[in-house]
């Protein structure tokens, strides 16, 4: 391997007896790593490069010719020869990753000018403007939140999506309306059936003690004001109602399941799309993932294009649950789903598996749960 690499020059030599020049070479200890003669005053010899200064010295009327070069030296003759085109493909991949990277214009989508023109300032205050770069997925997630958080009586939504070489920025106007108070008499009624376990007033008389079974609509703190059996008053009752609420659920489980899971990883590249065939330019790529992307360089006309990606790491497991594991998993999908529409005052007291179903792929499984829950309604009282 190393010999491969030493620089070798393969010469052509002409004149008369040739095998005297032959011998001369020897004589100055010059190896002749290959020997063919073409006639009786032609020769092609390959020797080391660092003795072809010695031949030339010693040449005499021999005409020398160089046929060849090999090993380091024929690497660095073609780097030689080609440094032309690598300093221009470099400086073309400069030109192309910054075009690619520039922004060349920013808009604001709204009807309302005082919008467009805040949004264009605070945009601009984080590097956001014509002929800047591009910025991260991560970095437009923190601006988009920072400018929410800075404006959350004016703006309601905002989206800042990049299209090619430009951000077209979207814009939800916040508009609050203005409070009116309303005194309109009312009481606190039972939006649900269920046994009472606290109840808090702030205006009103509290009518139900606790542990009391209430019916949806029934009364709980009421607004008329009563002493000495005589309606004294009417006022807007405040405060809130909790009971115990029950519920039987059915919930449906799989026995084959097929889960893709999130690793937390992700990471930004590019990748080279023509036709159904796609080239990410990484190197160490996730097995599997969910992508988002977004065109870089198109034509239409051309079925080529770059794209940048936002890539999400997953791992995706497979698995043939038993009837006893399906059961398990359903009765934790349903505490799951009563859980999504609590508040984080409300809980569930306890829970009860009553039985299952089996049917074919699926088990269904019944459950019944006790929830701590606010209950609290209103009538008016006319």
């Amino acid at each position: 391997m190393i010999d491969k690499l030493i620089s070798k020059v393969s010469l052509n030599i002409k004149g008369k007896n040739i095998n005297r020049f032959i011998k001369k070479l020897r004589g100055k200890k010059i190896d002749i790593l290959s020997l063919k003669y073409k006639d009786k005053n032609q020769v092609d010899i390959t020797i080391y490069k660092k003795d072809y200064d010695k031949v030339l010295k010693i040449k005499s009327i021999y005409e020398i010719t160089e046929l060849d070069v090999f090993g380091l030296i024929k690497i660095k003759r073609k780097i030689k020869l080609s440094k032309h085109l690598i300093i221009i493909l470099i400086i073309s991949f400069i030109i192309f990753f910054t075009l690619t990277n520039l922004i060349f214009k920013v808009e604001v989508i709204h009807s309302n000018k005082d919008i467009r023109t805040l949004l264009l300032k605070e945009l601009e205050k984080e590097n956001i403007k014509k002929y800047s770069f591009k910025k991260s997925y991560e970095e437009i997630s923190k601006i988009k939140e920072k400018i929410l958080n800075k404006y959350p009586d004016k703006i309601e939504w905002l989206e800042i999506e990049e299209n090619g070489t430009k951000y077209t920025v979207r814009v939800e106007e916040r508009n609050i309306p203005s409070k009116e108070e309303n005194n309109t008499p009312r009481s606190i009624i039972a939006a649900k059936d269920g046994v009472l376990k606290k109840v808090i007033a702030e205006k009103g008389d509290i009518v139900k003690d606790m542990n009391d079974y209430v019916k949806k609509g029934d009364l709980i703190v009421n607004g008329e004001l009563i002493f000495n059996e005589k309606l004294t008053g009417k006022v807007k009752a405040t405060g809130k109602a909790y009971a115990e609420v029950w519920y039987v659920t059915k919930t449906e489980y799989p026995f084959a399941t097929y889960k893709k899971i999130k690793t937390g990883k992700t990471k930004e590249t590019y990748a080279i799309k023509f036709l159904n065939h796609s080239l990410e330019l990484t190197l160490n790529k996730f097995k599997t993932k969910i992508i988002k992307e977004k065109d870089v360089v198109k034509h239409p006309l051309i079925p080529l294009k770059i794209v940048k990606q936002k890539q999400e790491e997953t791992i995706v497991t497979d698995q043939i649950l038993t009837k006893e594991q399906a059961i398990i998993e359903a009765q934790k999908k349903a505490e799951e789903n009563i859980k999504k529409n609590l508040s984080k005052d409300e809980y569930i007291i306890r829970s009860k598996y009553l039985k299952s179903t089996v049917k074919e792929s699926i088990v269904e499984v019944e459950m019944f749960f006790a929830v701590y829950e606010d209950i609290t309604d209103y009538a008016e009282i006319r």
